[in-house]
């Protein structure tokens, strides 16, 4: 669905990813994980059009969208939820959901709620409430939400579960697992909690100082004998 081709990316002058070859099979859950400071966001930023591609390419369809501009990222499917800022806070939950669908018609828009609160059916007891009120995932979720209302095929999760207690970063696991069981959607997901992020997902890339370390199936990452290693960015 999509793939970056010997991405070298980062912020103006500065130079974070180093000639990142990527594939992101359709429907299925991919995980990026490494140390801190390794380009996992900055990835996501790079595919979303947010950050600075020195040279390679992005493409998604088969078509190269290296040089189209974020607003038309989006309204191709590609949604990109960043950990924080990623509801309007002074808008209620309501607010949040129906200007997620601002383009659609009035009964699409409709279809698309209810199909986002099928999903989470939690924001439903929170419809009038401004969204800056609700917990960090409960947020989340209504971030996701935003995203199904806009018909994105293809979600980008930055550190989902940050900042979450164990309990609540299970159940946006879940969701995620669910997202793309029973909505066939395709997520790129970036996550603190290494372990679970890979027992969820179906392939991985390890980014060691803005490099490709491992990519592979994310089990296999996991069963790795040096695993631990190389997730800390420790190479032999």
């Amino acid at each position: 669905m999509l793939q970056t081709k010997r991405l070298n990316a980062g912020y103006k002058e500065l130079h974070i990813l180093f000639d990142v070859d990527a594939t992101i099979n359709s429907k299925g859950i991919t995980a990026v994980v490494g140390p801190n400071g390794s380009g996992k966001s900055t990835f996501l930023k790079a595919i979303f059009g947010l950050a600075t591609v020195h040279s390679g390419k992005v493409e998604y369809n088969g078509e190269d969208i290296t040089k189209v501009p974020p607003h038309n990222r989006t309204k191709m499917g590609i949604a990109y939820l960043p950990q924080v800022d990623n509801v309007f806070s002074n808008l209620t939950v309501e607010e949040n959901l129906k200007i997620a669908g601002y383009t659609l018609e009035k009964t699409e828009l409709k279809d698309r709620i209810d199909l986002a609160l099928d999903v989470f059916p939690e924001l439903q007891n929170f419809m009038k409430r401004k969204a800056g009120t609700l917990s960090g995932g409960e947020r989340q979720f209504l971030a996701i939400a935003t995203a199904l209302v806009r018909k994105s095929e293809f979600l980008m999760l930055d550190e989902p579960t940050a900042q979450l207690s164990p309990k609540f970063a299970e159940h946006v696991f879940d969701k995620i697992v669910e997202l793309r069981d029973k909505l066939k959607l395709t997520i790129l997901l970036v996550e603190q909690n290494v372990q679970r992020a890979l027992e969820i997902s179906d392939n991985a890339y390890l980014l060691v100082s803005g490099r490709v370390a491992f990519d592979g199936k994310a089990n296999e990452l996991l069963e790795h004998e040096k695993f631990e290693k190389l997730c800390m960015g420790i190479q032999d």
